[in-house]
């Protein structure tokens, strides 16, 4: 007999209290586990003690640290800002493997899997932090405190981030995190993010909870007010600090050239830089930006748009100097590599559903309320030469990040509540 209207109302309430209690019961424990490091940069006062490396002035921000000329050493010391929706989980996995590959120290998070985000870094965020130390790789999400990661490298260590095309990042953040911004609970039509788009300001709240996942994410990850004026100076000023302190920025579009200079820049082999496409989205059943739709989330984020117009420019004028040539034979020889080890390692040869991945050591973290991120099968069988690489190159960041040692409790705990009441 099915069941009656009470009864399934009563099961529907009782999960939700359920999940209420579990939450903060979640909450308290964090609370205690992590003090409160919601201040500004301004407002940070720095440790007592010396910082690993000393702070470099404006002139030493930016200096080559190897690049094409012969006899190069391959850089070990770098700090990549993983920036949100850029497909920087698929950097963060070649960072991961290096760094376990050559036995480096990695900077890792503490309870959770970034480092308190959206607070800024801290040092004292950092696992088994004591003063002075320092370390090889810092690579987990973060809002970018420069001086707090500064001390924790080396001074020759190279810094590195990567750009999206600010309207596609902002509709992949949107169908990403708008479950979790509540202002997007009022958007009643099926296409939300069009929506939304036809007017903004009527539904964003900007000290709405997690609202910075909704415009100008790039600027905010950065380390920068997301609600500044356009043309304001000060825009034009944080652009150009972004370039002292960075290296090299890579653009996602533009994935494989990217890949390509950073092999040169840091002096890496190609199998260093191999990868797959992790933490990609299933294709939504609502079409893509484009026309009006594209425009308006342009402007909605014009900060991301200048900041990435800006290092767009700058990034040609390094293939340039890289030459066309090269680049087009390396990144040729890095997409055969690709495709080989695509063949010799994934079942099926292609990323699947959550529900058809077998093994759940390779299963990706999924937004709250769906499953929409793909995952990888991986061959039963796999020669002895590439098994270890093919796992590690499948490995989402979560498992890869305990892998290496990291003691993500409060991220364990909530996908267990989340397994539990189905979310």
């Amino acid at each position: 007999m099915p069941p009656q209207p009470k009864k399934r109302w009563e099961s529907m309430a009782k999960g939700l209290v359920l999940g209420a209690l579990f939450t903060s019961f979640l909450l308290l424990l964090y609370s205690y586990a992590v003090p409160p490091l919601h201040a500004s940069p301004a407002s940070m006062t720095p440790e007592d003690t010396a910082p690993c490396s000393p702070i470099p002035t404006e002139s030493e921000l930016v200096t080559p640290t190897n690049g094409s000329a012969g006899g190069c050493q391959p850089q070990r010391d770098i700090v990549f800002m993983k920036t949100h929706k850029t497909a920087s989980s698929t950097l963060l996995n070649i960072l991961f493997r290096f760094g376990q590959k050559h036995r480096l120290k990695f900077a890792l998070p503490s309870g959770r899997n970034d480092f308190d985000y959206p607070a800024f870094f801290a040092r004292s965020l950092v696992q088994d932090y004591q003063p002075g130390a320092c370390f090889n790789i810092i690579c987990n999400h973060m809002r970018f405190h420069y001086q707090e990661v500064r001390g924790l490298v080396r001074p020759n260590a190279t810094f590195i981030t990567v750009l999206r095309d600010p309207a596609r990042l902002f509709e992949s953040s949107f169908h990403y995190f708008g479950s979790l911004v509540p202002f997007t609970w009022k958007l009643s039509s099926q296409d939300k993010l069009a929506e939304f788009l036809q007017d903004p300001g009527r539904y964003y709240d900007p000290n709405g909870y997690n609202a910075h996942y909704l415009r100008n994410l790039l600027f905010f990850d950065l380390g920068y007010d997301s609600g500044l004026d356009p043309s304001s100076p000060q825009v034009e000023e944080h652009i150009l600090e972004v370039e002292r302190r960075f290296h090299l920025v890579l653009l996602q579009e533009y994935f494989d050239e990217s890949l390509v200079l950073l092999k040169d820049l840091l002096c890496w082999e190609l199998e260093d830089v191999l990868y797959f496409k992790l933490n990609a989205r299933r294709d939504s059943p609502v079409p893509r930006l484009s026309g009006e739709l594209y425009r308006r989330a342009t402007a909605w984020n014009m900060l991301d748009a200048r900041l990435y117009r800006h290092f767009n420019a700058s990034f040609w004028h390094k293939v340039e100097a890289f030459g066309h040539e090269r680049m087009a034979r390396e990144v040729a020889a890095l997409r055969r590599a690709n495709e080989r080890m695509r063949r010799i390692c994934i079942d099926g040869g292609q990323a699947v559903d959550a529900a058809a991945i077998q093994d759940s050591a390779m299963q990706p973290w999924q937004p709250l309320g769906a499953k929409s991120i793909l995952g990888y099968n991986l061959k039963k069988s796999i020669g002895r030469r590439h098994e270890q690489l093919c796992r590690r190159m499948l490995t989402p960041e979560i498992q890869y990040l305990m892998d290496l040692g990291a003691n993500i409790w409060v991220t364990k705990l909530w996908k267990l509540i989340r397994d539990f009441l189905r979310w």
